[in-house]
C-alpha cells in the first residue's frame, strides 16, 4: 500500500509539472521504469542484489524481502506469471508487465523476472537468458566512495590488491561507475559504487561474458577474496591517516 501511495504522489506531482491528465502522467512513469538488464551490479541499499553464479534468485532473496519489496512472495508472483504465460515472453516483456500491470519498481521488476526464469528452466543461476554467463561479488569498506573508485581506477594503487592482471579502462565516472576489459578479453568488468554516508562505501563487481558456469564459480570466489584484500589494505590505511 505504502508503495502504490508514493507512485501515486509521483504521477501527481507529474501531473502539477507538466498539466498531463492522471493517465498520460502514469504512463510515462511507467514507460520510463523498466532499466534493461543491469551492466552494472546493483548496490545494497538502493537496489535489489545481483544474481550471481551458484545461488537461485530464490536463495539469495528471501520470502519476507521480496514481499516488502514487491507486495507478494516468490510462489503468488510465479503462479502470475504462469498464468500470464511468461515463459512464452522476453525477459524485457515480463519485467515491464510486472510495472505495468502492478506496479512493481523497475529493478525489482526485474529480480522477480530473473527469479522466475531460473525458476522454470529459462536460465541457471549466474546465466543471463539466451546465454552468457557471469559473476558478482560486494564489499562495504569503511573508507569515503572518492578512496574505494580510486582502488578500481588508479593504475599503482589497483596493483596493490589486484596484481598480475591487466585491466583495460572502457570508461570510468567518478565516483560512481568504471568499466574495463579484463586481462585482454573477451571478459570484462562492470563496477558500481555508492556512498553510505561520508566514511564507508560499497563496490560492486559484475564480471561479465564468461563461458560456462565453472568460470562463473571461479570467477566469483575469485571477487569474494580479492575484494577482502581491497578492504583490509584501505581500512589499513585510512586507519593509519
Amino acid at each position: 500500500m505504502t508503495r502504490q501511495k508514493s507512485f501515486k504522489s509521483r504521477v501527481r506531482t507529474r501531473m502539477g509539472k507538466t498539466g498531463e491528465s492522471y493517465t498520460t502522467a502514469r504512463r510515462h512513469l511507467l514507460a520510463g521504469a523498466v532499466p534493461a538488464e543491469p551492466s552494472i551490479p546493483a548496490l545494497a541499499g538502493s537496489t535489489p542484489p545481483a544474481t550471481g553464479a551458484g545461488a537461485a534468485q530464490t536463495d539469495r532473496i528471501s520470502e519476507a524481502l521480496i514481499r516488502e519489496r514487491t507486495g507478494r512472495g516468490w510462489d503468488e508472483w510465479f503462479t502470475l506469471l504462469d498464468e500470464w504465460d511468461a515463459v512464452r515472453r522476453t525477459h524485457t516483456e515480463t519485467a515491464r508487465w510486472l510495472v505495468t500491470a502492478h506496479e512493481v519498481p523497475g529493478w525489482w521488476a526485474q529480480t522477480v523476472t530473473v527469479g522466475y526464469e531460473q525458476a522454470r528452466g529459462l536460465r541457471a543461476p549466474g546465466q543471463r537468458r539466451g546465454g552468457g554467463w557471469e559473476a558478482t561479488g560486494s564489499r562495504t569498506v569503511a573508507v569515503p566512495v572518492d578512496r574505494l573508485f580510486e582502488a578500481f581506477a588508479d593504475d599503482g594503487l589497483r596493483r596493490r590488491w589486484l596484481p598480475d592482471v591487466e585491466v583495460r579502462v572502457r570508461t570510468a565516472t567518478r565516483p560512481k561507475t568504471f568499466r574495463a576489459d579484463w586481462d585482454g578479453g573477451p571478459t570484462r568488468i562492470a563496477v558500481g559504487f555508492a556512498p553510505k554516508g561520508d566514511t564507508k562505501a560499497t563496490v560492486a563487481v559484475l564480471h561479465e561474458k564468461l563461458t560456462d558456469a565453472e568460470q562463473a564459480t571461479r570467477l566469483k570466489a575469485y571477487w569474494r577474496e580479492r575484494l577482502a584484500v581491497l578492504k583490509q589494505l584501505l581500512e589499513s590505511e585510512e586507519a593509519g591517516r
